[in-house]
C-alpha cells in the first residue's frame, strides 16, 4: 500500500478516535472547541475572518456561533469601525469551559504519549503543524 493511502487512513482514524462521543472532554464537541480556541487566540473577530481561519463556509460558522451564543460562551457586538459588521468574542464563561477542556485534553494526551521520547514528540508536533498549514494553504 502506498504512503499517501496509509496517511489518509491514519488521519481518518485519528479524527474518529479523537472526536468520538467517549472522547468528548469538557462538554465541548470538536466544532465548539475549535471555534472557542480560535476566538481565545484571535478574538474579537468578524464571522468572515473566523470562517476563513477554520476553513468553514459562513453559514456553517454562523450556525456554530449562534449555538455558542445561546450557551453564553461567546457574544456579538457591533464593530466600532464598521457598524454593519458584528465582532465575536469569547465570554468569561466560554474561556473557563475552554480552558477546562484544554487542560483535560492535555492531561489525556500526556498520558497517551507518556512513553514517547522528547525527540519523537517534537517530530510529531512539527509534522502535524506542517500538515495543518499545508492543508489550509492548499487550493483545490
Amino acid at each position: 500500500m502506498d504512503s499517501i493511502r496509509l496517511i489518509e487512513y491514519d488521519i481518518a482514524l485519528l479524527v474518529r478516535l479523537t472526536t468520538s462521543p467517549s472522547s468528548r472532554i469538557g462538554n465541548l464537541d470538536r466544532s465548539e472547541y475549535l471555534l472557542l480556541s480560535e476566538l481565545d487566540k484571535h478574538g474579537p473577530i468578524g464571522i468572515n475572518v473566523l470562517s476563513d481561519h477554520l476553513r468553514l463556509n459562513v453559514s456553517t460558522a454562523s450556525r456554530q456561533v449562534a449555538a455558542l451564543e445561546s450557551k453564553e460562551f461567546i457574544r456579538r457586538y457591533p464593530d466600532p469601525k464598521n457598524g454593519r459588521i458584528s465582532l465575536i468574542e469569547i465570554t468569561n464563561e466560554g474561556q473557563e469551559i475552554l480552558h477546562n477542556a484544554q487542560k483535560a485534553r492535555h492531561e489525556r494526551l500526556s498520558d497517551i504519549l507518556k512513553d514517547w521520547s522528547k525527540e519523537d514528540l517534537n517530530v510529531l508536533q512539527k509534522n502535524l503543524t506542517r500538515l495543518n498549514r499545508d492543508i489550509k494553504n492548499w487550493k483545490q
